[in-house]
């Protein structure tokens, strides 16, 4: 029983795994097969274009790439459907042996009350018994063998339908396994099939080698040459932008000397203004101080005062039984305590009031004094305006470094740095940015907020954008026109111009980053 428990657990356990893992499979390949549908749609619109291009050669790579990964998850599927069912017919094969058994002890139990048959078999032997309590065993004897036979008859009911449920699971990982088995073999038919076309493409890059390894070269050339433009451009940009902030430091510094002077003054005006100001306030104030000190004195005085004249009307009461006279004066007595508890009350009143205003005005003084303060800082910072004094306002450029959207979105052909030609591995590149393949039509963006600098035009007639923000270039080269001019303000988003064609036909972006003079990853910076 117990090694039965652990094999129906052990496969539970197994079959639930198995589900997992096939769900995960099945959605990655989802996944995939959206990724080569998004890479068909994109071939599609390119098709018309150009197919001799680095860009439809590395869909197409991609592509394959792709349905590979497709193929490896439904081999892992079909390899867990295959164990599921040989687990499956284990299980078959152990339900099988033991509803055989069910049935030959079942068929033992009728054969035996077969033989027993009767009603009156049973009336005989229940009264054949020796007395009462024999009969009364009896007769629980037989409702027990009845229910026995019930149980069994019931046993292999259960037994019959879960057998029959594996047989039935079974059958259906045997028609998922053959499904799967089919959608293989079409996948590898698209493999191949996608591998011949880019043999294909591989062998009419071969048949156009030379000319095509010309226009490459023609192309570098011409980028070295756009190089050096943009090398003198921003040499150019760099020495004027020194010599500006130079004079723009002098001006400054000039702008700061005289706003400064003109403060002064300003503040000159305010001190001397605020001076009578608190020098009232501090002759009220020492009037209030001198006040509160004489009603105070005034205040302990009466109160000492009453003190006095209370022990003299306690010591009046104390002795008025002894006559009249006496309780006549410790009368008087009291009348004179009440009145000068009276007196001492007003006058500690007075002194509170007193002590009040003194703190009214040393509030005062302390709130013309933060007044005087804040009155001349407001006269710096409107001298300052005045004269043309702004604070300095650095580019945000480098801050937003791997927050600034791409300029276009496409496919990366090339990237940054040295490396071999994707195709012609004899050639070497030296890229100062990464290109960017895109569907005929897409207009390229800012990537920040900046000035345009200048706007190439080159003689094969594709142009460039240089856009200056503070220290920092962006580049934007192969447009076949622009929407922007020299000088024009600019922001993120901003559009700079058609992408034109290149040499074999795709369209693609030159785009590149400058710290001054020397290139940038754009990748580090863009996403």
């Amino acid at each position: 029983m117990i090694k039965r428990l652990s094999v129906l657990i052990g496969i539970f356990l197994f079959v639930s795994f198995s589900a997992q893992k096939k769900e995960q499979l099945q959605k990655q390949n989802a996944d995939l097969k959206k990724q080569i549908s998004a890479i068909n749609s994109n071939l599609a619109k390119t098709q018309q274009q150009s197919k001799l291009s680095v860009a439809y050669l590395n869909e197409v790579e991609k592509k394959i790439g792709l349905r590979e990964k497709v193929y490896t998850n439904t081999q892992k599927e079909k390899r867990l459907i295959e164990d599921e069912i040989y687990l499956r017919q284990l299980e078959i094969n152990r339900q099988n042996r033991e509803l055989a058994v069910l049935r030959k002890n079942y068929a033992e139990v009728l054969v035996k009350a077969y033989k027993n048959k009767g009603s009156q078999n049973k009336v005989t032997f229940i009264l054949s018994s020796k007395n009462l309590g024999e009969a009364l065993r009896r007769i629980q004897y037989l409702k027990d063998y009845s229910d026995y036979q019930d149980k069994k008859a019931a046993e292999i009911s259960t037994a019959a339908k879960v057998l029959q449920e594996n047989i039935t699971l079974k059958q259906k990982s045997a028609a998922d396994k053959e499904m799967i088995l089919s959608n293989q073999k079409k996948d590898l038919l698209t493999i191949e099939a996608e591998k011949k076309t880019k043999q294909t493409l591989l062998e009419e890059f071969k048949k156009n080698e030379v000319q095509l390894t010309g226009e490459l070269k023609q192309k570098q050339a011409e980028s070295k040459q756009l190089e050096g433009q943009i090398r003198s451009i921003i040499a150019e940009e760099i020495r004027i932008a020194r010599v500006k902030e130079e004079e723009n430091r002098k001006i400054e510094a000039e702008k700061i000397r005289l706003a400064k002077i003109a403060a002064e003054r300003e503040k000159a005006k305010i001190e001397a203004e605020n001076k009578a100001r608190m020098e009232a306030l501090a002759l009220e104030k020492k009037k209030a101080d001198d006040e509160a000190r004489r009603l105070k004195e005034i205040s302990e005085r009466k109160a000492a005062e009453e003190l006095e004249k209370a022990k003299i009307a306690a010591a009046a009461d104390s002795k008025k039984t002894e006559d009249s006279k006496k309780a006549a004066d410790a009368e008087k007595a009291e009348a004179r305590r009440i009145s000068a508890a009276r007196d001492a009350a007003e006058a500690a009143t007075n002194a509170k009031a007193a002590a009040d205003r003194a703190a009214s005005a040393r509030a005062a003084e302390a709130s013309m004094a933060k007044k005087n303060d804040d009155e001349k800082k407001a006269a710096e910072a409107k001298a300052m305006t005045n004269f043309g004094v702004s604070p300095n306002l650095g580019s945000n450029f480098a801050a937003n470094r791997g927050k600034m959207g791409m300029p276009a979105y496409g496919t990366i052909t090339h990237r940054f740095g040295r490396q071999p030609h994707p195709v012609f591995k004899n050639i070497v590149e030296e890229n100062n940015g990464v290109k960017i393949a895109v569907a005929k039509g897409t207009v390229a963006k800012c990537v920040a907020p900046g000035t345009v600098s200048r706007v190439i035009a080159s003689a094969d007639g594709s142009k460039t954008v240089i856009v200056k923000h503070g220290d920092y270039f962006t580049i934007y080269a192969n447009l076949s026109s622009t929407m922007v001019s020299a000088n024009q303000q600019v922001s993120a988003g901003t559009s700079m111009g058609t992408i034109g064609a290149d040499f074999d036909g795709s369209y693609t972006l030159d785009f590149q980053i400058w710290n001054g003079s020397n290139p940038v990853d754009p990748l580090g910076w863009v996403n």
